[in-house]
């Protein structure tokens, strides 16, 4: 059974566009390596600037070997240089009984 994940990525100070990219790579690298299901994924931009990707896991088990997988690990090393993960709890849209954000193109 399918594991959907929302998570949320604050970009470090002049990594905007180094994040971006990476979220672009994302769920190409992801699919690529059979750990995601066929279902679209999702980005969007919080006001603070942090993007949100919303996406499904093929299982638990596929999230655990992503991280033994040498291409997620490359792609997540990018990450960590881009940005810092934010829990959703700390984006002010997520207070809203709604919460709307800006949508980013994959």
């Amino acid at each position: 059974m399918g594991r959907f994940v929302i998570v949320a990525y604050t970009p470090k100070p002049g990594q905007d566009a180094q994040l971006l990219a990476a979220v672009k790579k994302h769920l190409q690298v992801l699919g690529a390596e059979g750990l995601i299901t066929d279902r679209p994924g999702y980005a969007m931009r919080a006001g603070d600037g942090s993007i949100v990707e919303v996406f499904e896991w093929r299982s638990a088990e596929a999230i655990a070997r992503a991280h033994a997988n040498p291409a997620v690990q490359a792609l997540w090393e990018e990450f960590g240089a881009a940005c810092d993960y934010t829990p959703l709890a700390r984006l002010k849209e997520c207070s809203q009984m709604f919460a709307e954000f800006d949508a980013v193109a994959l």
